[in-house]
């Protein structure tokens, strides 16, 4: 683990043990961490995009700290968690652009980075949470793998750490999910093949 790291994980663990001023030192750290999940999820976004990675660490930013409950373990578990407040931020960003368009224009991204290699053309979001929904009702290890690794950008050993598994584990529902994704988003049921 690198310094930076490291120290990420010590000021979480003094901030969720009451310390405030270990919140305005994890900030800047953080911060970034926030920043290089959103370039991410946005590099492969259509151009146009109403909604700016800037306006998305914000919002994430503002959700993450406000979390009473969540007992930090790690700059890893930090940026799970990080992750589907982004995750959820878009969907939430999606759900009201469709309402207020009745129908238009949809968050769209692509799975090309991170899910299905051979599904290159721009996915709604909206669908592709259904997708994990699906997922994570039939293996819901797998779906959290997805989260992590997509739109988190966690590392394999990082997710592994985070689940409590080992790597080899994380490769191999990895595997499975990317795959189940991309029929799913295909088209095909996904549904009990190949399980």
């Amino acid at each position: 683990m690198s310094e930076q790291e490291q120290q990420i994980t010590r000021l979480l663990h003094e901030w969720r043990s009451g310390d405030r001023e270990a919140l305005d030192r994890l900030t800047p750290l953080v911060y970034g961490e926030l920043k290089r999940l959103a370039g991410r999820l946005f590099r492969s976004e259509s151009p146009g995009h109403t909604l700016q990675p800037t306006a998305l660490v914000n919002e994430a930013y503002l959700r993450l700290v406000d979390q009473k409950r969540v007992a930090w373990q790690s700059r890893a578990h930090f940026l799970a968690v990080a992750a589907r407040v982004m995750r959820r931020v878009l969907i939430d960003y999606a759900r009201r652009r469709r309402a207020s368009k009745r129908g238009g224009e949809a968050v769209r991204v692509t799975l090309d980075d991170f899910a299905a290699p051979s599904v290159s053309s721009p996915l709604d979001l909206l669908v592709l949470d259904e997708a994990l929904a699906e997922l994570a009702a039939l293996d819901a290890r797998q779906a959290r793998i997805v989260e992590m690794r997509a739109f988190g950008g966690l590392s394999v050993e990082e997710t592994a750490e985070v689940l409590d598994v080992s790597p080899a584990t994380v490769k191999r529902d990895w595997s499975f999910a990317q795959a189940w994704l991309e029929r799913r988003l295909r088209g095909g049921s996904g549904a009990g093949e190949d399980r």
